[in-house]
Order: structure tokens, then C-alpha cells, then sequence
């Protein structure tokens, strides 16, 4: 491990699906951590309790004085709360707006040095999209609030235990005729959330900080239907792609909203119908010295685990 001077970094949503890979990589660079998530339990689970530098608070993120608590004494801070189905008054607006502003704001009162915000690939607040309008949003407020605050957009994120590409290879073994969404046209780069991880902790090691935007995308860009078939070969499986008419997807989606947990939203059919690559004026895993992984060899390596 690198010794850090004990600059402990809060991290919200550090049981999520980047945040506690994100504990992981700043673990392993000797920095301790605060995992600031509404179930402390879940920390302890995943992490064990025998590090005495990692420690689990119970945090709610739409509560002033509950962020400040998690925030004190903090050297670094990484939001990495995000929200991708509304349900109550858990809002993208509440989430990616509100809630970023309060913990940039207190991180800023805290003097805490460093903030990494996890936005996202595309994040416009002029977008039609209401989720990538307030990533737009959230980013906006974000920098008026902490001045030097790092923005971190990450393209679709896949690994083990993912809701994308364990999806995805799941429907393909089930279903001989695959529904695409449109005519399977939309780009995209998916990363490997553990690079993603790795990027965030080489960022808060680094010596300077200046603000800046970071947009991190995998070695290739798909087509969906390029991803569809490259998901379907790496499994040895020979599937029919046929298109299905966006108006249909989002008709199922309109339905699907009505069910207590739906397995389909309007916003997702939104999502897919634009592209999502990191931008060659950004800069992303090569400044950082990362190579990242390709879907390919990580979907190998999820198929020989599972036999």
C-alpha cells in the first residue's frame, strides 16, 4: 500500500455497484475510508469489520446535517450516489441535483481538498432526456458550489453482478429471437467498472487537482446490434437480432411503469436511443496510464467462473 498521510476519503454510495469498487481501489492506495451509504450494515458486509481504517456510517444524502456528519474531518470526498428508476420523493432531481449540490456545498464548508462527482457520458442539462438532464443539472450545480471539483463521466458501466451486461447475456441463453431496440443503430462504449474504480483512485493520488471533466469509455464502440452480437458469440450462442419499432418499447414501458417494480421505464428507452461515447477532446483512461478492458475479455472471464 502507498501511505497517505491518513487524508481519509468519504464515499457516498460507497455499497453501490461503483462506489464499492471505488473503497476497493482507494483502499489498496492506503487512503483510509468512510463509506457514507442509508445502510451501514451493508459496508460491514462487504468489507468485513477487521480493517480499522475503513468505517461504515449511516448516512441520508437528502439530509443536511446527516452529510455533514459523514463529511467531517474528511481530507477527499466521492459522490458516488446515482439513481436510474424514480420511485416516491426518490427523484432524479432530489438525486442527481439537490442531493449533489448538498454534499458539495458541505464538503466546501468542511474544507475538505478534493470532490470527484460521478456524473456521466452525455450529461446536458438542455437534453430531453429527464435523467441525462439532470446529470446536466447536477454537474452545473456541483461546480458553483466547490470551484474545484473533478468530474467524473463514466460510459455504460459492466462487470460481475452488473444490471447491463448480466442482463443482456441472460436474455440472449432465454430467448432465440432477440427484440432489439429500434433497429439496434445507437452507439455506445461500455467500460469496465473496476477500470472506472481504478481511474477514480489514481485521481485523488494525484498531486494536483485542477477542476476538470474526465469521460471514461472502453476500448471499442458498438453498435447496440455490434454489442448484441459480440455478447451472443463470446457465449457460443446463435440468436435471431430483430428490430421492434421504439414507439413499441415505449408502450411496454408506459405498461411496465404501472407494476410495483418495473422491468421497463420510459427513461430507459430514452437512454437507449443515444449514443454514449467519451469525447476525444476529454480526457479519460489514457491520461491516467489505464488500458481498459474490453467487454470480451471480461464476459470470458465471467463465463469460466460461472463454469
Amino acid at each position: 500500500m502507498v501511505a497517505t498521510n491518513a487524508r481519509t476519503i468519504a464515499v457516498f454510495g460507497g455499497t453501490g455497484f461503483l462506489g464499492r469498487r471505488i473503497v476497493r481501489h482507494l483502499r489498496s492506495r492506503g487512503f483510509p475510508v468512510r463509506i457514507a451509504s442509508r445502510h451501514p450494515d451493508r459496508g460491514r458486509a462487504l468489507f468485513g469489520p477487521d480493517d480499522p481504517q475503513l468505517q461504515s456510517v449511516r448516512t441520508n444524502i437528502h439530509d443536511e446535517r446527516s452529510v455533514a456528519d459523514a463529511l467531517a474531518g474528511a481530507y477527499g470526498v466521492v459522490n458516488a450516489v446515482s439513481l436510474y428508476v424514480e420511485y416516491g420523493q426518490e427523484t432524479f432531481h432530489s438525486v442527481h441535483v439537490e442531493s449533489a449540490q448538498r454534499v458539495a456545498a458541505q464538503a466546501h464548508r468542511a474544507g475538505v481538498d478534493r470532490l470527484i462527482h460521478i456524473s456521466g457520458i452525455g450529461a446536458d442539462a438542455a437534453s430531453p432526456s429527464r435523467y441525462v438532464q439532470k446529470r446536466g443539472e447536477g454537474e452545473r450545480v456541483v461546480r458553483a458550489a466547490f470551484a474545484r471539483a473533478i468530474f467524473v463521466r463514466p460510459a455504460v458501466m459492466f462487470g460481475p453482478d452488473d444490471a447491463f451486461l448480466t442482463i443482456v447475456l441472460k436474455l440472449l441463453r432465454r430467448l432465440p429471437i432477440y427484440p432489439m431496440f429500434g433497429r439496434g443503430r445507437t452507439r455506445l462504449q461500455p467500460a469496465y467498472v473496476d477500470d472506472v474504480a481504478e481511474a477514480i483512485g489514481r485521481i485523488m493520488q494525484r498531486a494536483e487537482t485542477p477542476s476538470m471533466i474526465f469521460e471514461f469509455g472502453g476500448p471499442r464502440v458498438y453498435s447496440y446490434e455490434e454489442f448484441l452480437r459480440a455478447v451472443a458469440h463470446q457465449a457460443g450462442l446463435a440468436r435471431l437480432l430483430i428490430p421492434v419499432p421504439l414507439a413499441v418499447w415505449h408502450a411496454l414501458a408506459w405498461a411496465s411503469e404501472m407494476l410495483p417494480n418495473p422491468l421497463l421505464t420510459r427513461n430507459q428507452v430514452e437512454l437507449m436511443q443515444i449514443d454514449t461515447m467519451s469525447s476525444p477532446e476529454m480526457p479519460g483512461f489514457v491520461e491516467l496510464g489505464i488500458s481498459p478492458h474490453s467487454v470480451e475479455a471480461i464476459l470470458q472471464n465471467m463465463l469460466s467462473n460461472c463454469g
